[in-house]
Formats: C-alpha cells, sequence, structure tokens
C-alpha cells in the first residue's frame, strides 16, 4: 500500500511525524492523513517525499494528464524507476507512477522489446502499486490480459503470493481474443508463437515467448 510505503520510508529516516510534516512544510495532522490514506499528495509534494525520504514512487499522483509517450519516454521512464536493464539512462526521479507508467506501456502496439521485458520486473519492484486503480484501468482498455501476464510471470518469478489477488481479478475478466505482448506481429511471427509461447502467454491468450525463469534482474 501507498501510505505504507510512507511511513516505512519516514521510519527509516528516524523521524516523527511531526518531524517529517515540518520537513515536508505540512501540519503534522495533513502528514497522518498522507499516511493513513486520506489525502493523495500533489505532485510536487510527492516529488519532494521521494528526494527527501526515498519514498516509493507509487505516491506519484496517478494523473490522466496526457503525455508524450515516445520510444526515449518509455526507456528513461522506466530507467527512473531503477531498471537495471536501462542503468545507464538513469537521470534524476521518476515523473510517473509506476502503475500508469505500467499501463501506458502496456497500451502500446509496438513497444520496443527491452522495455516489454521489464514490465514483469515493474510489478516484481512495485507490489504495492494501486492495483485497484490498473485493474480497472486495464479492463476499461481491454489490456487486462497484457497486465495479467505481467502479474503472472512477477509472482512466479519473484515467489510474491500478494500478487495473487490482481491476478485472480485479472483472470475472472480475461478476454478470450488472441493478442500479442504489445509487439506488431507478421504470420510467420505468429504462427511460430503459437508453437513456441510460453505457458504463462498461452494462459494469457498472448503470442509471446516470456517466461519466467528467463526474467532478467527478478530472483
Amino acid at each position: 500500500m501507498q501510505q505504507e510505503d510512507l511511513k516505512q520510508a519516514r521510519l527509516r529516516r528516524g523521524d516523527t511525524q511531526q518531524e517529517a510534516a515540518t520537513r515536508m512544510g505540512v501540519t503534522q495532522a495533513y502528514f497522518s492523513m498522507l499516511e493513513n490514506g486520506l489525502r493523495v499528495p500533489s505532485f510536487d509534494l510527492a516529488r519532494k517525499l521521494i528526494r527527501e525520504y526515498e519514498a516509493s514512487p507509487t505516491l506519484l499522483p496517478l494523473s490522466n494528464t496526457p503525455l508524450s509517450v515516445t520510444r526515449d519516454f518509455l526507456a528513461r521512464e522506466l530507467a527512473s524507476l531503477g531498471y537495471p536493464g536501462f542503468a545507464h539512462l538513469r537521470q534524476g526521479a521518476a515523473r510517473v507512477n509506476p502503475a500508469r507508467f505500467l499501463l501506458l506501456a502496456l497500451a502500446e502496439a509496438n513497444l520496443e522489446a527491452r522495455v516489454a521485458e521489464g514490465l514483469p520486473w515493474l510489478v516484481f519492484r512495485y507490489p504495492g502499486m494501486n492495483f485497484d486503480w490498473l485493474v480497472q484501468q486495464a479492463r476499461s482498455k481491454n489490456l487486462q490480459n497484457r497486465l495479467g501476464f505481467c502479474v503472472t510471470l512477477a509472482r512466479l518469478a519473484g515467489g510474491n503470493a500478494s500478487l495473487q489477488k490482481p491476478e485472480q481479478e485479472l483472470l475472472d475478466s480475461k478476454r478470450e481474443k488472441e493478442d500479442s505482448f504489445c509487439r506488431e506481429l507478421n504470420e510467420p511471427e505468429r504462427r511460430w508463437l503459437r508453437e513456441h509461447r510460453s505457458e504463462q502467454a498461452r494462459e494469457w491468450h498472448l503470442l509471446s515467448d516470456l517466461r519466467p525463469d528467463a526474467l532478467r534482474y527478478v530472483p
């Protein structure tokens, strides 16, 4: 949960709620509401919390403000979220909540392969992201199979039982229509992947050879 992430970040620093509130320029009552999930920090306050307390970027607002989603943006943002595969691109703090980034990437028709491979890692790295929002948004955009595939890979590779709940919610609304995993495929590629796709991709009606034991940077 995002509020638990904030509380743990404060405790790692050794600050009381009052000390943290003073540092952030808010009242102790408001900071308490942040930690209890009764208030959502503004973008500026979230960035300040991330910078000062090394808090999780899951605190960033789930804004629907339009973004220029380019190949460069997705690679650099995934790097900012800590993906080791793009460590050479890392510059500053993340600008987008991991849940929103995941939704943006899954919606791409032809995602760069290295970014696509990093999406299960993102689920593994941020299991506290707002899955209620993410699952709802994925369903509304018919992306539940792609998201479910990421969650299944992350759960199996990382052994995180907390991912079973969103995984089951996505299974309950799984689409029967065949899809690729964020890639445009020609017919020979489709035929090959139908024969060689991973068990997890088959379960989610996807054409992909990604499998849990092939994920880099997930123990």
